[in-house]
Order: C-alpha cells, then structure tokens, then sequence
C-alpha cells in the first residue's frame, strides 16, 4: 500500500502506457493509506485531472470522514465497497453520506464471492489457492448456518423466473438510482445472466417482502479474517 504523491503519479504514467489511452475515466485508491493524508491523495489526483490524465476520482472502502476530507479538496465521483443482501454495513453511514455529496456507489462482491448464487454450499470445496478458504464467512459452520439466506433468493427467483444472483443483483439496483455493482465472472454466460438482472423489476412489495424475510436471518461469520479488516477504512 502506497498512495505517496510520486508513487500516486508513477502508477497514473504506467496505467496510460498499458491501456493505451490519453486519459484515465475514473482513477482509484483501493485502499486508503494510512500513512499519507487523504488531502494530499485528492491533491494528487486534481493536479492529474488538471493536467487532463484523470477525468474522475475514486475511493474504495473509504471511511465517511475520509470521503468527506477527500472531496472538501478534489470531489468524488464514485466509492467502491462491499455491498450486498449479504453484507449491508455501506447502509449505516455511508450510503447517506454519498448521496448528500452525489457520489455514485459501485458495490462489489455483489454476489457474496458466488455464495449468493446458490452454487455454493455447506459441503463445497475450494482450490487450495482460493481466497475464500480464510474468509469467516466461507467457514463451513458459517456456510451451513447462511443457507437460509440462499433459500430465500432462490424461492424469489423461481416466483420471478429468474436465477438467484439476477435477484441479488436486482436487489441492489432497486435500492438507489446511482448504485452500479460490479460482479465478478470468467464465464461469458455469467456475464449474459448478470446483465439480464436489469430485466428484473422488483415492485415494493417484492422489496418490502424480502426486508421482512432478512429480518429473520442472521447472517454468520466476518467478511474478512483479522488481518485484512484492519486496512479496510473504517
């Protein structure tokens, strides 16, 4: 982690050069640095929006005081965090924030790491390499207690014809003009169903019926194990 104003201007050149272009559409800090003030990040970027590298700023998981220091200098188009049926922290502070300043959300994980989809269970395995294997949340005893969870998406998915990850993503499109989420996919018909999620509308009642199932559910395990919720600006 390293958001120094050399290294912030490096990483800008080095983007350029890769993809070819004359300017980057949106410019992010994955992660804020809490080694270097966050005016001295949104500085940074300005001067490369000024220069005509940058057109646009980003945060990802981004405290609200750290969003609120950041624009004061340089506004912010957009905050990428976790958000999802599963993990709905973003609904306490932040969301709010974001829509007094007309920041845009990108949510990602919006399928919980697939386990929205129902093709993950209490008995899957994962590849020795997989990320989820250290994740509370991917526990077995958290997988088998989160099935209700599962359940329900896929109970409102068969009412709705549709699958259970364009439910979970309709979800999150319902609930504010200016959140995009970004799944995740390797597989081209993955990609097909997920943009297919736009196609399902979800009425008030369907809305208010999945708030009083949620209810009922408590959701087991941490998103990340120790070590990794520590970088996360919150």
């Amino acid at each position: 982690m390293n958001s120094r104003p050399e290294q912030i201007r490096a990483v800008a050149d080095q983007a350029l050069k890769r993809l070819k272009t004359d300017v980057i559409d949106l410019f992010y800090q994955h992660r804020v640095d809490p080694d270097v003030p966050i005016e001295d990040v949104a500085g940074t970027v300005k001067a490369l929006i000024t220069e005509g590298k940058v057109r646009h700023f980003g945060l990802s998981e981004a405290g609200v005081q750290t969003i609120r220091r950041a624009h004061a200098v340089q506004p912010v188009t957009a905050l990428q965090s976790e958000y999802s049926l599963w993990w709905r922290e973003p609904e306490q502070e932040i969301l709010p924030v974001l829509e007094e300043l007309g920041i845009g959300f990108v949510p990602f994980s919006p399928l919980g790491k697939g386990f929205l989809t129902g093709a993950i269970n209490e008995t899957t395995t994962f590849d020795s390499k997989d990320f989820r294997n250290i994740v509370p949340r991917f526990s077995q005893e958290a997988r088998k207690a989160n099935q209700a969870l599962v359940d329900l998406l896929a109970e409102i998915a068969t009412r709705k014809r549709a699958t259970s990850a364009q439910i979970a993503l309709a979800w999150l499109l319902a609930q504010k003009p200016w959140i995009v989420p970004i799944p995740g996919t390797t597989k081209l018909h993955r990609l097909e169903e997920n943009i297919r999620a736009a196609e399902v509308e979800l009425t008030a009642n369907d809305l208010a019926s999945i708030e009083s199932a949620l209810a009922t559910i408590k959701v087991e395990g941490d998103r990340y194990p120790a070590h990794l919720q520590a970088r996360v600006n919150r």
